[in-house]
């Protein structure tokens, strides 16, 4: 099993990938408009709420960004992968900035 770049898939790959399916297929056969409603909610409760919800939410955020980006990371360019990192890690440093914060 190959990737479409032809670079040999390793087996964490394709255990994450076979894994992820059944989720994937939920999301994709939820309203368009669910994804990006999670993590809506995600980043506003990660922003507003107390510490203590905020940072849950925001790890949360990160997790679900960072599993998609995986999951996508064979077929994006590298801009894009440049942007789901970068993201990433302004996410999680919001996180650190919150419980610094208090």
């Amino acid at each position: 099993m190959s990737s479409p770049s032809s670079q040999p898939v390793s087996p964490l790959r394709q255990r994450i990938t076979k894994i992820s399916y059944p989720y994937v297929a939920k999301l994709h056969g939820m309203p368009k408009l669910t994804l990006p409603g999670i993590t809506l909610v995600l980043a506003l409760i990660g922003v507003f709420a107390p510490v203590a919800f905020a940072v849950p939410a925001l790890v949360l955020l990160a997790l679900l960004l960072s599993w998609l980006g995986f999951l996508s990371w064979p077929v994006v360019t590298t801009g894009q992968r440049f942007l789901r990192i970068f993201s990433i890690l302004i996410i999680l440093l919001f996180a650190v900035s919150r419980i610094a914060g208090g």
